[in-house]
């Protein structure tokens, strides 16, 4: 198996001494998974952060085998994640790709969601901003993957019926993709972030 692609990285795990299995989605082939020699090196290690664009290249000789992986920086997010809110935004959208999408499965529309919610979270003005492309993400996410119809956020709908929206929505994400799964962590990371959210003065 030979895949070149660019891809968004969602997760990154230490594996062995200096190595990393990364899960990474692309448009073509879906999440992917694969080991990454070197990864807590100085190189790859502004490199293998969540949220990036990578130029990926996966190597496996057989199904069986978890592919190996050479990665290349496209665009890095790592400057946003200095910042508390768009840190937690950025945690939580590529968590919830890691955590809930089949591997080798294409969810070309999901890729590009995703995407469009790292940029919103990078470049948009204020979490305001970037909170409905949020929304739509997962609507989006839940929709493809059989688990919900919740339609996309209308952009006039005020912050405070945004943030229904989110919580009506956290619900779904909770019962129907999470369920027993054991995710305590990555439902915690969205919980964070809506936290952070409700803290936004709903008139400025």
């Amino acid at each position: 198996m030979l895949i070149r692609s660019h891809a968004l990285l969602c997760a990154a795990r230490a594996h062995g001494e200096h190595g990393a299995v990364v899960r990474a989605l692309t448009a073509e082939h879906g999440l992917v998974a694969a080991y990454v020699a070197g990864a807590r090196g100085r190189e790859l290690r502004p490199v293998l952060i969540p949220g990036n664009t990578l130029a990926i290249e996966l190597r496996a000789r057989g199904n069986s085998q978890l592919p190996s992986a050479r990665c290349e920086l496209v665009v890095s997010r790592a400057p946003w994640l200095s910042e508390p809110l768009p840190a937690a935004g950025i945690g939580w959208v590529t968590a919830l790709a890691a955590a809930t999408l089949p591997e080798g499965h294409p969810y070309p529309a999901i890729h590009a969601a995703l995407e469009a919610a790292l940029d919103a979270i990078c470049h948009a003005p204020s979490a305001r901003g970037w909170a409905r492309v949020l929304a739509g993400y997962e609507a989006l996410l839940l929709r493809e993957v059989g688990y919900g119809t919740a339609p996309l956020p209308p952009p006039e709908e005020s912050w405070p019926d945004l943030l229904a929206r989110l919580d009506r929505q956290g619900h779904a994400l909770t019962s129907r993709m999470f369920g027993d799964r054991g995710q305590s962590r990555v439902i915690a990371a969205r919980e964070h972030l809506i936290e952070r959210l409700r803290r936004i003065d709903p008139d400025s």
